[in-house]
């Protein structure tokens, strides 16, 4: 019995979480830079199309992140409880709701691709381009929702190696059929832009096999085909209770960026093909943070689905420590050598004057973003999703987006000002949530739960002791 406890503790150690989500974001991030560079040799309107639908797909998924986000922390907290049925029926619930929003969202995206893009403020020349891209990869948005529960049920039950290896396999494959499509190499017609499309969604396709098979044999009891009947209507709330601040303070941030891409598209091309650019060096700067925040927040939801309040307390600080050195090297790294980086991605003089004053303004964001990140998560875990959700709603609204369209564009101060406000919106969340945490609010209720727990026992153990014997 000792020798499970401490196979599940280092099971859930930090750094056995973390590596395998690093090493998937890494890989990810490097190939989505090849993917990147791919698309830009069609050209600069094809990158700017593929980082605003993008951003159109991110703001999509808000609506079945909503169940797979919720579902993830109840899962690590039943586990945590070692309440191990309870956490298989949570994953099984939260998979066939997910893919069945999947679904809708799929036969929307292929039914109305232009008018959806159109809606969206596109400049009118990369319209063709979108609604191919819009139709074929939106099209495959079931995927997509398939992926993101299943991967995120795999990882909260402790495995993180499951998602990494089989992302690697995925982005491996779809750069591989990029290649032959926009280069018409390996016997694939070159198909440009729409070949790029099909790639991406095949790739999806056999990475969502390879997630459901692992996730079948994820619990302690493997799922068979007659437990995709069960339905808890409690687990479900337990579900959605976490789950519906998650959705909406995912869908405010997608949203905000979708909106903020949207006042890029009217300052015009450029500035919309220099923010993909940017989108894809950022990445780079804050991966390992990210990773441990992530991991951190696996962590802190088993350890308070435990009773462990004070180890859970301190886990994020440790990962503060971690990361913020890490985004901030990260980040000048960037300030040095990014202009000789973006020319590999593109030669227009615009994009990369507006890019290089960008990445000066990067330096200042990213450690806004990693407090956010690590302390949103933590506060997340232990089930405190509504004071994300109000602050998200509240900030990114009236600082990044409103004040991003009064001095970006109505004011004419352009992508520097839209910058500017992303920026001070990170901080102002950043220093709220940490003074949340520091409450301790939702840690203290845990404790006197668990403290009424103990009391009731101990009345029963009491009262079976006092009574006479038969």
């Amino acid at each position: 019995m000792m020798k499970n406890k401490d196979s599940e503790k280092n099971k859930f150690s930090l750094w056995l979480l973390a590596w395998p989500i690093f090493i998937e974001q890494f890989l990810q991030f490097l190939l989505g830079s090849v993917d990147t560079l791919m698309v830009s040799r069609i050209s600069d309107n094809a990158v700017a199309v593929v980082g605003f639908s993008n951003q159109l797909f991110n703001a999509l998924t808000t609506l079945f992140a909503t169940v797979a986000s919720g579902a993830g922390i109840v899962i690590a907290q039943k586990i945590g409880s070692r309440k191990e049925e309870e956490a298989r029926t949570v994953a099984i619930i939260a998979f066939k709701v997910t893919v069945a929003i999947g679904l809708f969202l799929s036969i929307l995206l292929i039914a109305a691709p232009e008018p959806i893009a159109g809606m969206l403020q596109l400049p009118e020349e990369l319209l063709p381009l979108a609604k191919v891209y819009i139709s074929v990869v939106g099209g495959g948005m079931i995927l997509t929702a398939a992926m993101a529960v299943l991967g995120t049920a795999i990882r909260n039950t402790g495995n993180t190696k499951g998602p990494m290896m089989t992302a690697i396999g995925m982005n491996v494959i779809h750069i591989i059929m990029n290649y032959g499509f926009i280069f018409g190499e390996f016997g694939f017609p070159q198909w440009g832009l729409t070949g790029v499309a099909i790639s991406t969604v095949i790739s999806r396709l056999l990475a969502t096999i390879v997630l459901f098979i692992i996730f079948l044999g994820s619990f302690q009891r493997k799922i068979g085909p007659r437990d995709f009947s069960i339905f808890d209507r409690k687990l479900f709330k337990e579900i959605l209770v976490i789950g519906w601040p998650l959705g909406v303070n995912s869908a405010s941030w997608v949203f905000s960026q979708l909106a903020i891409f949207s006042f890029l598209a009217m300052l015009g091309s450029t500035e919309l093909a220099a923010r993909t650019y940017m989108n894809t060096l950022e990445s780079f700067c804050f991966l390992l943070g990210f990773s441990l925040a992530l991991a951190a927040q696996i962590q802190i939801a088993h350890l308070y689905g435990a009773g462990k309040t004070k180890e859970a307390y301190h886990a994020v600080f440790k990962v503060l420590k971690v990361g913020l050195p890490l985004v901030i090297v990260n980040a000048f790294i960037l300030v040095l050598f990014g202009r000789n980086v973006l020319g590999l991605f593109t030669k227009d003089t615009d994009i990369l004057n507006l890019c290089t004053a960008l990445l000066w303004l990067n330096l200042l964001l990213q450690p806004g973003k990693m407090v956010n990140m690590a302390i949103g998560n933590s506060l997340n875990a232990v089930g405190d999703t509504k004071y994300t959700m109000n602050i998200s709603l509240i900030f990114m609204w009236v600082v990044a987006t409103g004040c991003s369209y009064v001095f970006g564009v109505s004011l004419g101060i352009g992508i520097i000002a839209i910058y500017s406000c992303m920026i001070t919106d990170e901080y102002v969340r950043g220093v709220l949530s940490f003074f949340r945490w520091r409450g301790r609010k939702f840690l203290r209720m845990k404790e006197d739960d668990l403290q009424k727990e103990r009391e009731q026992e101990q009345n029963r153990c009491n009262e079976a002791l006092a009574s006479p014997a038969l």
